[in-house]
This record gives C-alpha cells, structure tokens and sequence, in this order.
C-alpha cells in the first residue's frame, strides 16, 4: 500500500498523539512548543508583507482602501483587525474587514456560508469597490471557495489582491497579486487551525495594518495620537502623552486633552 500523501500541511497529522491521555502540563508545554515555530514563519514571509505594505499605502494615499475577507476563523481574525484601526488609530472606514455569513457569524457557525463562490462580491459591492482598493483574502488552506470566488472576481476588477494563507502553492496563491504563505506546519490537534494557523493569520494582520498606520503618520515617536479617547485608562494614557510631550502637568495636560479631544490636536497646539 503506498503511504498517505498530505496535500496541505494544514491537514496533516499532529506531531502528537495519544493527548487525552497527557497530563496538562504536557499538552501546555506541547502546545508552547509549537506556537514557538509560528514566528520564524512568519518572519520567512517579510519580503512578501513588506510588499503588500507599501502598495496599499501608496494606494491610501490614492484614496483607496483596504478589504480583508475569510471565512470562520480567518473571517474573524480580520474583523477583529479592521475594528481596531479605529480605536487605536482613529481611522475610519479605511480598512474594513468582512466575513462569510455576516455578523452572525462572528460568533455563531453560518452553514455552507463559506461553500459559495459568488457571495463574497455580493458581499463587497455595497462599498462600491474600485480599482484603488486593496483586497486580502484569508484562508489558512487556501481553498476556501468564498475567498476564491472573491479575490478573482477583485482581480478582474482592477483591485489589488492579496492572499494569507498557511499552505505553501495553494489555489489562493495562483489567483492573487501578492501571496503572503505562512506554513506553520502541523497543528497540535490535527487541521484545528484555530491554533498556530490562526496566530500566524493574527501576527501577520498585525503587522500589516500597524504598519500601514505608522507610514500614514498615525504614530508619534511609538505613540498613539490618533486613539479614541473613549474611557478613562486611554484618557489617563493621552494625559500621559501630553505631559511627557510637551512637559507640563498631569493637571495641565488632562485639561489641553479633554478640551481639544485628542492627543495630536493637543501636541499641534503647542
């Protein structure tokens, strides 16, 4: 009988079996022992990120912005990325992220939602998608038919595309302009890759909308001067700035904050 022959290392069989059967600090120690191999991953993956990087900021610049698109686990990683460019950045409306099923899904399994190879445009078109945008399917096997469908139907579009994915020539790969392949090997338990597939996806989406974000100059120095000044740790964290910034009071700072609304309007009035 010839040997099974694994076609997506995503799918492969755990380096680790018999794990009911461990104790708990053996499946903790395990787990940390794969999740160390997740950054060397990604770091093999710089040129590729780097690249993607600078075309979205030249295309910001541009007017245009950036789209990422997954289903399940990816479609959520890539929510959580795009809701937190407000908050952090103060940006609106420039990275946007989407997920197969809708907002139900974000919490709840949406059947078949990821199956459709036509949904993921319908999905986009109410953001009048055009040639300036940038488009980044997720989809740690690189099959997902929903990010499929979307990312070629972006390509023909005049959209740039972009894959994330943790299978080395996969289908997603061939269709998109810059392919990010993030190949963390097997899964502690096996095709789960909730795991190290999505904390590289996480890692990775980091990255990029950081750095998107420093480039647009919404970093001081490493502070954030553009953060929503929504609670009072992130006011008491713009006091801090402000203070430091511009040496004066905590007091001083406090009221220049609270008057003007945020950090970089604080710093500019100095």
């Amino acid at each position: 009988m010839k040997p099974y022959k694994i076609k997506k290392t995503t799918d492969a069989p755990s380096l680790y079996d018999q794990l009911e059967e461990a104790s708990v600090r053996d499946l903790l120690k395990n787990i940390n022992l794969e999740d160390a191999k997740v950054s060397r991953a990604v770091g093999s993956q710089l040129y590729a990120i780097e690249s993607l990087v600078k075309a979205v900021v030249q295309r910001f610049h541009q007017g245009g912005r950036l789209f990422y698109m997954g289903a399940g686990t990816s479609g959520r990683l890539g929510v959580l990325d795009a809701s937190e460019c407000l908050p952090t950045f103060g940006i609106r409306d420039k990275i946007i992220g989407l997920i197969a099923g809708g907002n139900k899904a974000l919490r709840n399994p949406v059947e078949n939602a990821e199956d459709d190879t036509k949904q993921g445009w319908k999905d986009l078109l109410p953001f009048e998608p055009n040639a300036q945008d940038t488009l980044v399917g997720i989809t740690a096997s690189g099959n997902t038919p929903y990010v499929l469908g979307v990312v070629q139907k972006a390509k023909a579009e005049g959209l740039l595309t972009a894959g994330i994915t943790c299978n080395e020539n996969s289908a997603l790969s061939q269709y998109v302009d810059c392919h990010i392949e993030i190949v963390v090997g097997p899964e502690f338990v096996t095709g789960s890759t909730r795991m190290k597939a999505g904390t590289a996806q996480k890692m990775v989406l980091n990255m990029i909308s950081t750095s998107i974000m420093i480039q647009l100059k919404r970093v001081r120095g490493n502070r954030m001067v553009d953060m929503q000044i929504s609670n009072q740790k992130l006011v008491e964290r713009g006091t801090l700035i402000i203070a430091e910034k511009l040496n004066i009071s905590k007091t001083s700072a406090r009221q220049k904050l609270l008057e003007l609304g945020s950090v970089r309007k604080a710093l500019e009035s100095s």
